[in-house]
């Protein structure tokens, strides 16, 4: 075990502003995806909503939506703590932060043209990868400035040996520009033909939650798990086993978006076999990160509710990737509510998590309301939680009715009406806590430190602590 460095560090001080620049860009898209989730919902419930305008038909909406979600929130939002635990462990400041910034300024701006691109109609309908082509290129290159400062803090660690964090935060900045390259490559530039579209479509879209985007997460968590509750990760040695795991197996899942479909059935039969194998990785993360529960920290709060999300989700898919089961949830609000279980609870609550606490060391400034971060904190929780039980529920009616050639599909909407409402409903107060965090943060940003730096934190325990 080695000594705990100071709470407020120069690494902390000297990449405030790239950092800032990514949080307020994260939070702002954060914002805006929601009210077009608001807008796809009144879209279900009254079609005849906006029909007139072109660029904010349903479809388009939809697409808007995930986008500014993906690339605006998650992207920004996770480079931002990828960056920030990569320059910490790294035991010396992040480096190249001027290209952090230019490639924040330049990511952004291609998620806005991509974002127009698709309200014009040149949007792809490939989950995931709905920018339209002429953008692609332009997030690469952006991902690639600002993956530069992680990857320089990567190899030139101070210390040889590596922690859990570390392997997570760095996977997600080498996989993703291989899966994004990849896709563009066999659906956009020179695309494959027939059922292989399908194919590398649900590869692309698993691989990005399992290989970029849960990384991310799953860094944070270990990184602030122990850190702040001071407790050792209890099975230290099967995380590794576990990370490999994720890695290895989780890009095999894919298929299970194709069960039925026209392609060979050992697509969908490997995809449910990986689906079970990784029941081997959501427990080892449950055992080795239950540090997280029973404390009081404001970040742990959100970060383990979060990986309650994470795990049942994982759970979830492997079970609705049995045949017997994924003939009544396919292409039902079940897989919506899958999804949001992972992205909005799963990820976006770590993430939180990992924000209330990165964001008063970065700025030497506490968060000046207590309350703002319990309304947050309320919002988000029983947003989520009704969101995913509504979208859950209005997918287990619809597969029913589905099931049932006596009813027709004026019906399905009917029984389906009220637990949309719910829906809608909730991600307006997941919009609301988006809102208060986004303001609190605006607080935080502009404020003068009223404290002296060594006053405001407590000496954290060694992060250290949990590897020997």
């Amino acid at each position: 075990m080695t000594t705990a460095s100071p709470e407020i560090s120069e690494i902390d001080a000297n990449a405030r502003f790239p950092l800032s620049l990514l949080l307020s860009s994260a939070l702002l898209w954060l914002i805006v995806s929601g009210l077009l989730a608001l807008l796809s919902f009144a879209q279900n419930l009254n079609p005849a909503l906006l029909a007139d305008c072109p660029y904010l038909s349903f479809g388009r909406t939809r697409a808007l939506q995930e986008t500014a979600f993906v690339y605006g929130w998650i992207a920004n939002s996770g480079f931002a703590v990828s960056l920030w635990i990569l320059g910490r462990l790294s035991g010396s400041p992040l480096r190249s932060l001027n290209w952090v910034t230019i490639g924040t300024l330049f990511w952004n701006l291609a998620v806005t043209l991509g974002l127009v691109g698709i309200a014009l109609g040149d949007g792809s309908s490939i989950p995931f990868l709905h920018v339209p082509s002429y953008v692609q290129p332009l997030l690469l290159f952006s991902f690639g400035a600002i993956a530069v400062s992680g990857v320089l803090a990567w190899t030139g660690r101070a210390r040889r040996t590596a922690f859990a964090a570390q392997w997570y935060a760095v996977a997600a900045l080498f996989l993703f520009p291989w899966l994004f390259s990849a896709a563009q490559a066999m659906l956009v530039w020179l695309p494959i033909r027939g059922t292989l579209q399908a194919v590398a479509a649900g590869w692309f879209m698993q691989g990005a939650w399992t290989l970029w985007i849960a990384p991310m997460a799953l860094g944070a968590a270990y990184y602030l798990v122990p850190k702040i509750s001071g407790r050792v990760i209890p099975s230290y040695d099967f995380a590794a086993l576990s990370f490999w795991t994720l890695l290895v197996v989780g890009g095999w899942t894919g298929g299970r978006h194709l069960i039925g479909g026209p392609v060979p059935a050992w697509v969908a039969s490997i995809a449910i076999v990986s689906c079970g194998l990784l029941i081997f990785h959501y427990v080892v993360t449950a055992i080795n990160l239950r540090g997280a529960f029973g404390h009081r920290s404001v970040a742990l709060k959100f970060i383990s509710f979060g990986l309650v999300a994470y795990v049942i989700g994982g759970v979830a898919d492997a079970a609705t990737a049995m045949r017997s089961v994924a003939q009544f949830t396919q292409f039902t609000w079940v897989t919506q509510a899958q999804s949001q279980l992972a992205l909005t609870g799963a990820f976006s609550m770590i993430v939180f998590g990992a924000i209330y606490f990165l964001v008063p060391r970065i700025f030497n400034q506490a968060w000046p309301s207590t309350a703002l971060i319990r309304a947050h904190h309320i919002a988000a929780l029983l947003g989520t939680v009704a969101l995913v039980v509504a979208l859950a529920m209005a997918g287990v009616v619809q597969g029913r009715d589905l099931a049932d050639a006596a009813v027709n599909f004026s019906d399905i909407a009917h029984h389906m009406r009220s637990w949309l409402l719910i829906a809608a409903a909730a991600q307006a107060l997941l919009v609301l806590g988006n809102v208060i965090l986004a303001f609190h943060f605006a607080r935080v940003v502009f404020a003068k430190p009223a404290v002296v730096a060594e006053n405001l934190f407590s000496q954290p325990p060694a992060m250290e602590a949990s590897v020997t």
